[in-house]
This record gives structure tokens, C-alpha cells and sequence, in this order.
């Protein structure tokens, strides 16, 4: 009987340390293990890395010539389907070093964009993850067909059954990518708009939104599980979560409901073209009312880890948001917890920290709120439900001149709930 099972490729792995590139896209023993794992959650095995240390990049192959020849061989000693690389590489460099190694090529975003492509699972999320791929393969497209637009030129010289059509193919597959890529963007407004739609729906309900964020496999599926009571699933494996996950969280001591939404989590090099797709869904980070920056204390990187986070909330428009740091993953940790003003330390798995977590998004969220004493004419008596249902009532006291109760009041009701505070208690 013939095995269907799907043959797991090995890959080299490659990166450059070149002093003349920004710090952050230089290659290091850290960012080359994460490479692995990435190339582990998309199927594959790692088996050989190379790291070079250099002034600049070499234009044509990116590695320096020799280091590009060690890597071949090491890619025929062990039996490689891919060579994985941990830079962006240009579209010529990468069919370069496609005919000096033998093997397909792959760049960290090319990588990304693949596990990104077999974990979407909502309609929308493919949307996403469509875009980014065809916004990808664009300027890759033009470097594929470089050859043949050299064979074809104007002149009619080159090889026989040259002239012409790689040029011409070239403009029809752009002209190709530009429509679907259009058709995309359109189809994400569309998206857009129905976001737009519930967030006004929301907001005339008085939901507060909390959004999770923070670096891939960080533990935000689980943190939700925990607050929310969920079974979302949750595995040790990066960009587990895509699309995005709502739940509902009912805090009783403000009476009311919140919103908690997961995100798609952050990594280091994420390709830029990568968060313009998935504005749609990031674009919730600006409109919640609190975020959770949920950071794994047990990895030693979590600093690193952290500050790639904040900038990418910076960059989406969110850094103004009230934001908590939830330090995940504490009871694995053996240093001093890190402390401070909107700083939890909690085990999401064990429970550990949960309560305080819950309390510090009710204190934000609660900031707005009115803590007063009502007197409430008997003739306004029907007010008596809205406020059960829509606020905090702490005590209720039947007098002769009317109803006074001790409240917190959000601040959707409170213009109509203000003519009734009785001067000078409100708290």
C-alpha cells in the first residue's frame, strides 16, 4: 500500500550579520532559532545554519561568495529540500542563489506569509493573508522574468522563440497581480466597513473592549481561556492564533459586560506588507478601551520580545491606549517578578494572577464611571430598571420623599441619570 503521508523538507537555514544593516534586521544565534521554530510550525525540519558576519551584503548572492558555496555543500551533505533565509532577500538575489544552491529559496517573509496561508481559517483572515501574498510576490514576479526580458529586448537579438513573449508575459502576470491585489483591497473595505458597522453597534451598547496583543506564542489564547472561561484552542506553536477570537466577560461589581478579542501575535521582521493586510483586523487595537500586552517572562528574549510589541502598536496608532503588561508564565520564573503600575504577574494555565488581572481591567474601565447617591421621585419609579440593568446599585433605601439608592453610573447614562444626584455625595 503506497503512503499518502506528506515528505517533511529539510532546510538549511542562512543569515547575515552586515554591520551596514539597521540592528534590528541583522541576523543573530536568537533570531536564527526562531527562524527554526518558524520553519518547524510550517511543516519543514531544520537541519544545517549558517550565520555571516560581514560589512554589507553582497548585491548579487547577499552571502559572500565562499560563505554561498559552504552552504551548498552543507545543502548536499544532509539531503536539503529549501534553504531558508533569516533576511529579506531582493527578488534577484533570491533566483540567484536558487541556481548557486539547486534548491528552492525562501526569505523570513516568504516563510511568514506561508504559515500564515495554511492557518487562516475565516474568510477573512485568507482575505488577508491573499493580499499580503500577491503584495509579495509582485516585485518577486518582475525578478523571475528578468532573464527573459534580457533574451527578448527590442533589438531581436537573442536565442530563437526569445523575442518577445517574457516581456509580454511579465505585463500580463502584473497586470494580473494589480487587479486581483485591487480586488483584495476592495473586498477588505468591505470587511472594514461591517467592522465599522458592529463597532458602533457596540458602542450604542456600551461594551468596552479589551484586546490581548503581544509576540507570537506569547499566551494570549490562554489568558482568554482563563478570564473567559473558554476552550479556545491553545498549542505551543507559533501564529497559533489568526484569526481573530471574541469572548464575553461579565464583571459584577460595574454590572456590566466586556468584550476580551485575541489578536494575530507579533513577531521580530514581520513584513511590513503583512500588518498593512491585516489592518483589518489590528485596526480593533485603536478602538479598545484597554490592551493586555501579554509577555512570556520564561523566555529569555521577552524584552526584546516586548519592544517589538510596543512598536507595533506605536505604529497601528494604539500607544495612547490604557495598556496592562501581563507577565505570563510566572510560576517558571525564578528572578524577581517584574512590579509596578499596571504590571501583573500571573500563570494562565494554573490561575495564578487572574483575579488581580480582572481587577486591574476593572479599575481602567471603571475610571469613567460616577460613584453618587440618587433620590429618585416614586413618579420616576420606572427608572428603577434601567438602573439595575445598566449600572452598579450598591444600596437601596425607600424614604418619604423617594427612592435613594448609592450607584455607580457608566458614563453612556449618566446624562440622564444626573438630575437626580443628590448635591455633594457623589464619591
Amino acid at each position: 500500500m503506497q503512503s499518502t503521508e506528506q515528505k517533511i523538507e529539510r532546510a538549511a537555514l542562512a543569515g547575515l550579520a552586515a554591520a551596514s544593516m539597521d540592528e534590528r534586521e541583522r541576523s543573530t544565534d536568537i533570531s536564527l532559532a526562531e527562524l527554526a521554530a518558524l520553519v518547524e510550525t510550517a511543516g519543514g525540519q531544520p537541519v544545517v545554519t549558517l550565520l555571516q558576519n560581514k560589512p554589507t551584503p553582497d548585491p548579487r548572492t547577499f552571502l559572500g561568495e565562499g560563505k554561498v558555496a559552504e552552504l551548498k555543500e552543507r545543502i548536499l551533505a544532509n539531503d536539503c529540500d529549501l534553504a531558508v533565509f533569516d533576511n529579506e532577500l531582493s527578488p534577484s538575489q533570491m533566483r540567484v542563489l536558487e541556481e548557486e544552491l539547486g534548491v528552492r529559496v525562501l526569505d523570513r517573509s516568504g516563510l511568514i506569509l506561508d504559515i500564515f496561508a495554511q492557518r487562516a481559517q475565516t474568510r477573512e483572515g485568507q482575505l488577508q493573508v491573499e493580499l499580503a501574498q500577491y503584495q509579495y510576490l509582485l516585485p518577486r514576479l518582475i525578478g523571475m522574468w528578468t532573464h527573459l526580458e534580457r533574451q527578448a529586448g527590442t533589438s531581436g537579438k537573442g536565442p530563437i522563440g526569445s523575442k518577445g513573449p517574457g516581456e509580454t508575459q511579465l505585463e500580463t502576470d502584473r497586470r494580473h497581480i494589480r487587479r486581483k491585489i485591487q480586488k483584495l483591497q476592495a473586498e477588505l473595505e468591505d470587511v472594514r466597513k461591517i467592522r465599522r458597522t458592529q463597532r458602533r453597534r457596540r458602542e450604542k451598547n456600551a461594551m468596552p473592549m479589551v484586546a490581548l496583543v503581544g509576540y507570537t506564542n506569547a499566551g494570549k489564547s490562554t489568558v482568554l481561556n482563563r478570564l473567559t472561561r473558554s476552550d479556545i484552542p491553545a498549542n505551543d506553536r507559533l501564529f497559533d492564533t489568526l484569526d481573530t477570537t471574541t469572548r464575553r466577560l461579565w464583571l459584577p461589581e460595574l454590572q456590566r459586560e466586556i468584550l476580551l478579542s485575541d489578536t494575530v501575535g507579533f513577531i521580530r521582521k514581520l513584513p511590513t506588507h503583512l500588518v498593512e493586510a491585516f489592518k483589518a483586523t489590528l485596526e480593533e487595537l485603536t478602538y479598545a478601551d484597554v490592551l493586555l500586552h501579554v509577555i512570556d517572562l520564561s523566555n529569555p528574549e521577552w524584552e526584546a520580545q516586548a519592544a517589538v510589541v510596543d512598536r507595533l502598536i506605536d505604529q497601528l496608532g494604539a500607544a495612547q491606549t490604557p495598556c496592562i503588561r501581563v507577565f505570563n508564565k510566572c510560576d517558571a520564573y525564578l528572578g524577581i517578578l517584574p512590579h509596578g503600575e499596571n504590571i501583573v504577574c500571573i500563570s494562565a494555565r494554573s490561575g495564578e494572577g487572574a483575579a488581580e488581572l480582572t481587577a486591574r481591567v476593572r479599575a481602567i474601565l471603571g475610571r469613567a464611571d460616577h460613584h453618587v447617591t440618587l433620590l429618585l421621585p416614586y413618579a420616576q419609579g420606572a427608572l428603577l430598571e434601567t438602573l439595575h440593568r445598566d449600572c452598579a446599585v450598591l444600596r437601596t433605601d425607600y424614604r418619604d420623599d423617594g427612592i435613594a439608592l448609592e450607584v455607580i453610573i457608566h458614563p453612556e447614562q449618566w446624562p440622564r441619570l444626573e438630575p437626580f444626584v443628590i448635591p455633594d455625595e457623589e464619591g
